[in-house]
């Protein structure tokens, strides 16, 4: 989402931290650039200009250390100015005490509502409560069973009175539906519009009025820019929001309307829809993401990310058998498939600190997102002892494989090559007086978080 952004600002900050001491003129120049950036960024032009005013005040009245570039000092300012922009920390659901919480999400039309209700729904399931979802969209067509597909993927409680009912009827009576079924928390589903009308404020204010939610959350697409910013003003001016749910951040955007959100509306970013699956929900939090803005990476998430999705036992397991040099296609695939649960590669990379500027171009990402693919594809052509026993893969196997998998037998050949370098090499890092440090020290790169 910040992609743009990160470079533009890099750029600005290489100009300032080369500088021996910082003058009023290359402050001048920094601050244009950053200026620059976040405009470009999609930012609202009245919280940049509040932004950069805040930066220059306290650049300004700095006592630079001596042991200290000033220049990594103004990017220390811009850090700590992102953080509070974003809403310094980060604000989880609020929970009721003795009743079910109620939980209602707003939003225009096509804006990922229904999408959201179940990844809230499967992240609340896994800290262990017991959701129900709640169809309150009567106008789009098919919506009630869009969810009820989704609540039953999420594994969670669904409940609606259906395409002819009231709206406001059907989230009444969702209260004692969650009480029946023993529901601890209650998410309401309601309609959007293309636009922001009458009808629909006066909708959500009369479902507001009625069951008093704990939480009214605004969805916005990410992609939509300044466009979203304005939503939420005209749906924050109608109704208490407490939160924003922020979706397809990995799409395409500049970014902008997460930097402008909670300064123009005074609402937190609460999470942020990172993919098209359930589990591709994160909770916010500004400092790791001005962390990732500045290129700092993001290992808190990632480790978090890894404990989610990694099985822990499997991974003790794994490296036992890299000391042993024991492992097999099997353990190897078996690892690429836990990997690939953590999200994409390029993601991945961002959050460990240094690689953003080490990563390749799209290009480069786009080639070795498929690369893995490829070899993912070539060993699962294979058999169960075939992976076990690569060296078993003949002419005639290697044929087969080949045409299992959509490749050419260069590519099964090269696959299996860089297979066995890779396990010689593990087998000698695990061995080596300094192990895995040593590697990455040698091969200037921070250690892994596994």
């Amino acid at each position: 989402m910040f992609e743009s952004l990160t470079q533009k600002l890099d750029s600005a900050f290489r100009n300032l931290t080369g500088q021996g001491r910082l003058t009023e003129k290359n402050m001048k120049d920094g601050l244009q650039q950053i200026r620059v950036a976040l405009l470009e960024a999609d930012v609202n032009y009245k919280v940049v200009k509040k932004f950069v005013q805040e930066v220059q005040e306290k650049a300004e009245g700095l006592e630079v250390l001596k042991a200290v570039n000033p220049g990594h000092m103004v990017v220390k300012i811009v850090h700590d100015e992102l953080i509070a922009l974003m809403g310094a920390e980060h604000r989880p659901l609020a929970r009721a005490q003795n009743k079910a919480t109620i939980i209602m999400l707003v939003g225009l039309q096509g804006q990922g509502k229904t999408t959201t209700c179940g990844k809230l729904a499967l992240m609340l399931k896994k800290k262990g409560h017991h959701p129900l979802l709640v169809g309150a969209d009567v106008y789009r067509p098919a919506a009630i069973k869009q969810l009820e597909v989704v609540a039953g993927q999420a594994g969670a409680q669904f409940f609606s009175l259906g395409e002819h009912a009231d709206p406001v009827d059907t989230c009444v009576m969702a209260q004692s539906e969650a009480q029946r079924l023993g529901c601890d928390t209650v998410i309401l589903d309601t309609a959007g519009r293309l636009h922001v009308d009458d009808a629909m404020m006066a909708e959500v204010k009369r479902i507001a009025a009625q069951v008093k939610p704990h939480e009214i959350l605004f969805v916005a697409n990410a992609m939509t820019g300044q466009d979203a910013v304005r939503s939420a003003q005209q749906f924050h001016d109608a109704l208490p929001l407490t939160g924003v749910v922020l979706t397809q951040t990995d799409g395409d955007a500049r970014g902008g309307a997460a930097l402008s959100l909670i300064e123009v509306t005074g609402c937190p970013i609460k999470f942020v829809g990172t993919g098209e699956k359930l589990d591709a929900l994160e909770p916010f939090h500004p400092s790791r993401m001005a962390d990732q803005i500045l290129g700092m990476g993001d290992i808190v998430s990632l480790v978090e990310k890894a404990q989610e999705v990694v099985d822990a036992e499997k991974a003790v397991k794994f490296q036992q058998k890299v000391k042993k040099a024991s492992w097999d296609l099997e353990d190897f695939l078996e690892q690429m498939q836990q990997v690939k649960k953590m999200g994409s590669m390029g993601d991945l990379l961002k959050k460990i600190p240094g690689m953003s500027k080490m990563m390749p171009d799209e290009q480069g990402m786009a080639d070795a997102e498929k690369e893995l693919k490829r070899t993912e594809a070539i060993i699962l052509s294979m058999t169960h002892l075939e992976r076990r026993k690569p060296k078993i893969l003949n002419a005639s196997r290697r044929r087969r494989v080949a045409a299992g998998s959509g490749t050419s037998i260069q590519q099964v050949n090269r696959t299996l090559k860089e297979f066995d370098k890779m396990k010689k090499m593990m087998k000698t890092v695990m061995k080596g007086p300094k192990g895995p440090k040593g590697l990455m020290r040698k091969m200037r790169m921070p250690s892994s978080p596994f």
